[in-house]
């Protein structure tokens, strides 16, 4: 009876940390934004006319470089979390191990490239050079005041990725330049709930020095900004509802800085930049065959 309870025990105890492991690694890919650019693909794939199979080929390649990207931030990151003590972090919370993210990372980085390839060679490379430029933030580029070009340069690598493999030809220069700015207004804006925490981790990029108070001004006009080029960029002329889609980003950008510049410490500029950086993907996908050149 007993070995049975202790076997029993022990099979309980390596399910619990199986469970851990898994719940460790979807924290550690950094879930919100892996789904949400894995979508952004797909919603780029579908407004320009991918059947369902290149839609899922292409987002299956950009799930697995996002996840390859968030795991090895977090792998990058593990000793300096650890140092610091950052609750939150899975390597920290001793769900999983920086060994673990590491082969993880990995993996997913393998599977990105032949998902990548199997687009075709040009797509794949452009994809492939937007991956790597995301490895490059984490690597070196986070910590300094170039942390939004991997930002901008993945961005627009995305959707010129997705149109290359949908259509075989470029993306309009208008929707790249969209794209490159609402992944830099995206990463002012994501920082702003960890400014403290990452600058106690030696993390210093452009948002930490301009501090919490311009940071959440920076975010929102930025991604105006980026709402203003997917409105005016495209060859067909913007129709009422399109101009309210704009109309309402400003409005929010606008109470997003008023608020950020008079409440350092307030989330809303945050979430009002994310709730701009929506209405500009909206705009981008229902342009639809017009970001093709």
């Amino acid at each position: 009876m007993s070995s049975r309870v202790a076997a029993t025990g022990g099979g309980a105890s390596q399910s619990s940390r199986v469970r851990g492991t898994v719940r460790g690694l979807a924290v550690a890919c950094h879930t919100g934004p892996t789904v949400m650019v894995t979508l952004l693909a797909a919603a780029f794939a579908l407004g320009v006319g991918a059947s369902g199979p290149t839609t899922a080929l292409v987002a299956a390649a950009v799930l697995a470089g996002q996840l390859s990207v968030g795991w090895s931030n977090d792998w990058l990151d593990a000793a300096r979390d650890l140092a610091v003590g950052r609750t939150g972090k899975p390597v920290v919370d001793g769900l999983v191990t920086a060994a673990q993210l590491r082969a993880a990372a990995l993996v997913a980085l393998g599977a990105c490239v032949v998902l990548s390839v199997a687009t075709g060679w040009l797509p794949g490379a452009v994809h492939l050079v937007a991956v790597a430029s995301a490895w490059a933030y984490n690597l070196r580029l986070k910590s300094t005041v170039w942390s939004p070009l991997p930002y901008a340069v993945s961005f627009g690598l995305l959707l010129l990725f997705v149109v290359l493999a949908v259509t075989g030809t470029a993306a309009a220069p208008w929707a790249i330049a969209a794209t490159a700015l609402l992944g830099v207004g995206a990463h002012v804006a994501n920082t702003l709930p960890d400014l403290e925490d990452d600058a106690a981790t030696g993390v210093t990029g452009l948002p930490h020095r301009l501090g919490r108070r311009l940071a959440s001004v920076v975010a929102p006009l930025v991604l105006v900004g980026a709402t203003a080029v997917a409105l005016l960029g495209p060859a067909t002329p913007p129709g009422p509802v399109r101009w309210a889609a704009a109309g309402v980003a400003a409005a929010l950008a606008v109470v997003a800085g008023v608020i950020g510049w008079t409440r350092p410490a307030s989330r809303a500029p945050f979430t009002l930049s994310m709730a701009v950086a929506a209405v500009c993907v909206v705009l981008l996908v229902t342009a639809g065959s017009d970001v093709a050149l």
